[in-house]
């Protein structure tokens, strides 16, 4: 497939990266109400997301619900990537491409998808990535996979981490879907200036490393405050 073909806009004719459209704007307000009522959703931490500029979201996988939960509470889209044959079933699709997914063909090169997301972050959109690569099997942070250091290299702008809990008992893989009580974390933001030496060739691990604590701490976090060890404050939208 030709990724730049099946994604919503090419590189010079992007969407606003600070407005939702009105087909997110909509499956926000619904999914929000849904996800407040069954999962006690809550998410805090949104007001340190960098203002006017693209970042990267990162974030640990514990369910099909978690690009929804990571976006949820924010004013601004996130593109996300998703596999390619998804954008074959009619309704799907059409909603995918709406809601700003890159198509990926797991089969093919990745440098298609890869290119878009660079064009999207610069834009100013906020991309969001899970490094895991797959749903943890067990709820627990698995390990990270370097595909994303592209991104981090080609963009050079702000790296969030997010962390997820409570989903993986909301929804766990090979489950159906139940009443749960989910609450995600958005981390500070790591400046371009801080991770910049990790960059160089040879230190791929460090960075990876690096950003995985990251992203285990906003998990540490989330965990404690659905425990009911932390007050809870949420981040309004």
């Amino acid at each position: 497939m030709n990724d730049s073909n099946d994604s919503i806009a090419t590189a010079g004719s992007l969407p606003d990266p600070s407005r939702r459209n009105v087909v997110w704007s909509v499956s926000q307000a619904v999914l929000r109400w849904c996800f407040t009522l069954l999962l006690g959703y809550r998410a805090k931490g949104i007001e340190q997301l960098p203002v006017g500029s693209g970042a990267l979201l990162v974030a640990n996988h514990q369910s099909n619900f978690d690009p929804l939960l990571v976006g949820l509470p924010l004013k601004r889209p996130v593109s996300f990537m998703a596999r390619s044959t998804l954008f074959l079933i009619p309704l799907i699709g059409w909603i995918l491409r709406k809601t700003y997914v890159v198509p990926i063909d797991r089969e093919a090169a990745r440098a298609g998808a890869i290119r878009e997301l660079v064009a999207r972050l610069e834009h100013g959109f906020l991309v969001g990535m899970f490094p895991e690569g797959t749903r943890t099997p067990d709820g627990s942070l698995g390990e990270f996979k370097p595909g994303f250091i592209a991104l981090v290299r080609r963009s050079r702008l702000p790296i969030v981490p997010v962390g997820i809990a409570g989903a993986f008992e909301a929804y766990p893989r090979g489950h159906l879907p139940r009443i749960g009580r989910v609450r995600v974390v958005f981390g500070s933001p790591w400046q371009p200036g801080e991770y910049a030496q990790l960059c160089e060739r040879g230190r791929e691990a460090e960075l990876v490393a690096a950003v995985r604590q990251r992203v285990q701490d906003c998990v540490d976090e989330a965990t404690l405050w659905r425990e009911g060890q932390q007050v809870e404050t949420e981040s309004s939208d």
